[in-house]
């Protein structure tokens, strides 16, 4: 089923981080090391603070994977995005720091991905979290990383994660379908791409690896539910919401909301979709806990404008 949003409300973009300082939930915030296959690998673990002292029910988790084409970013870039999922989702999120080509290339990214996601399910009673209802989710290159996870866990392990939410991903190797960056007025361009598909994929035949190229999938039966964010001012655009078609035909329930008037780089921290995000969440979370004896409340999300909007 799709649920295909189209905002025509351009406005500004609004700082996350001013938001998640005003949420409702005290957030617990630790930066460590997990193992992974090519050494430690730094995280970023955002946990929603819990009334009283003994722990309450198990809780969702979000492995959240930050942007930078593969070559550039860090935790501090997804720091906005995870702390506001994890403060109005009540979900633990887990931002994972992978590798970066061209010091380590494809697959060292998704193998620390997939490793992140083991140890997690390992350490699911200390973290207090449901195995059950884990998410893979990110933006840009992590995005495409949340893909190819979803694929590593169903092949590996035979078990979907419970959903994937992917901000603006990167997920065509080939660039057919990017859009024309002057007619977008797009802050991404072709050459870009281009120069962060050259050091992360250096072997011709890995373009089609379908752990880095999942337009090339075709099998996405039994895939976990998406919510796909797309902005209209990105040449990444299309490619996305090819993607989403693809999920849908495969019988994939899939959620698209294009945001007009927005580039790549402001989506992540772009407040209407934050609130998509987490209202998406509290949805999948509800229909798998919908007999749940804690009676959880998963009503929709709202967040009322504030003075420093």
């Amino acid at each position: 089923m799709l649920w295909r949003t189209i905002r025509f409300n351009l406005g500004q973009v609004a700082s996350a981080q001013a938001l998640i300082m005003q949420g409702s939930h005290s957030l617990n915030i630790r930066n460590f090391f997990v193992p992974g296959p090519l050494g430690r690998i730094p995280v970023r673990l955002y946990d929603p603070a819990q009334d009283g002292a003994q722990a309450g029910p198990k809780r969702p988790l979000v492995l959240y994977f930050h942007g930078g084409g593969f070559v550039s970013g860090s935790l501090d870039d997804a720091d906005a995005t995870a702390g506001f999922i994890a403060r109005y989702s009540d979900s633990v999120v887990l931002s994972v720091g992978y590798s970066l080509a061209p010091a380590k290339p494809f697959p060292a990214a998704p193998e620390d991905a997939y490793a992140a996601a083991v140890w997690a399910c390992k350490n699911a009673a200390e973290l207090n979290v449901d195995v059950d209802r884990i998410v893979a989710a990110g933006d840009d290159a992590g995005g495409g990383l949340a893909v190819s996870l979803t694929l590593m866990t169903r092949d590996r392990c035979h078990k979907p994660l419970a959903a994937q939410v992917l901000i603006s991903p990167m997920l065509d190797p080939s660039m057919r379908m990017v859009g024309d960056a002057a007619r977008l007025k797009s802050d991404l361009t072709v050459e870009k791409c281009a120069a962060f598909y050259r050091q992360y994929l250096p072997q011709t035949m890995q373009r089609l690896h379908p752990y880095a190229a999942p337009l090339e999938v075709s099998r996405l039966a039994g895939l976990p539910a998406a919510f796909i964010a797309t902005a209209e001012r990105d040449v990444l655009c299309p490619e996305a919401e090819k993607y989403a078609s693809s999920l849908i035909l495969a019988g994939v329930h899939t959620q698209v909301s294009r945001f007009a008037g927005i580039t790549h780089g402001a989506l992540r921290t772009h407040i209407p979709l934050l609130k998509e995000i987490v209202n998406f969440l509290r949805c999948r979370f509800a229909r798998n806990h919908r007999d749940d004896d804690n009676n959880t409340d998963y009503s929709p999300f709202t967040l009322q404008p504030t003075p420093t909007l």
